[in-house]
């Protein structure tokens, strides 16, 4: 384990077996991911790119220990997430946050702003509903909406990049040392987005926050990405800082990405 990452995974596997085509056929076997490895150290962001089918999906499952690797590790702080107790992991969840890719699907449609933002907290005992609502109020106001004219609407009431707001907000609660982002700005107007990145940005840098942000969008993981991973089919086959590995790609397959791709001039 490298002493300043945050989160380590070390040759990490997924593989899914299909269902069988006839009874006495097996089904087939998938690998997700094949021996994938990189650290991420607290306060950076590592950016994951590759189209849709390449495995980006399935690395942010295993680093949120919703789904258990079929090889290698995945540690955070040292520890390997998949060999917790389940006691133990629900503790540590509060740690590592996920941000959805839809924010008009992530948000239940009948909670409120205040519940949907501080239900992170309820499996915690010592935080009771005064403090929750509070907490909620926080981090609405951190993400730049206003708490006494949010906190008891309802989603619908609120705008797409709002509504992404919201779900940060969530995210945030129970302040966690790591983001997952799938995809979080992909279903935003251009205009949208830049305004949702420059808030993730000053969130970084305000808490510390490390970032796995995971996209097919080249100019968006240029833009907050300080390393960075090309995925093609659950292996690795380009890594290093973003302006190398972008500006100067050594793979078909990155050169393939960025030729498909466009590649908006972000505003600061």
């Amino acid at each position: 384990m490298s002493a300043a990452a945050l989160v380590e995974a070390i040759g990490l596997g997924r593989r899914y077996r299909l269902p069988r085509e006839s009874l006495l056929s097996p089904g087939a076997v998938v690998q997700a991911l094949d021996d994938v490895s990189f650290t991420l150290q607290a306060g950076t962001t590592l950016g994951i790119v590759g189209e849709s089918g390449s495995g980006k999906s399935t690395l942010a499952r295993l680093v949120m220990a919703l789904e258990t690797p079929s090889a290698g590790r995945l540690c955070f702080e040292g520890r390997d997430l998949h060999a917790l107790a389940r006691a133990t992991l629900r503790d540590a969840r509060r740690d590592f946050q996920i941000v959805f890719q839809d924010p008009f699907s992530s948000l239940d449609p009948r909670m409120s702003i205040a519940r949907t933002v501080a239900e992170p907290l309820e499996e915690l005992a010592h935080v009771g509903r005064a403090e929750r609502r509070e907490r909620a109020a926080a981090m609405l106001e951190a993400v730049g909406l206003n708490a006494a004219q949010d906190l008891d609407k309802v989603p619908h009431e609120f705008s797409g990049g709002q509504r992404q707001r919201i779900a940060i907000a969530r995210a945030l609660v129970t302040h966690p040392k790591l983001i997952v982002a799938d995809e979080p700005v992909s279903a935003l107007d251009v205009s949208v987005q830049a305004q949702v990145l420059n808030l993730m940005q000053n969130l970084q840098q305000r808490l510390g926050l490390a970032y796995l942000f995971i996209s097919h969008d080249i100019a968006v993981v240029e833009r907050m990405a300080d390393d960075l991973l090309v995925l093609q089919h659950g292996r690795v086959v380009e890594r290093g800082r973003p302006a190398d590995v972008l500006h100067a790609p050594v793979h078909a397959y990155t050169r393939r990405l960025l030729a498909a791709l466009p590649r908006p001039r972000w505003q600061a």
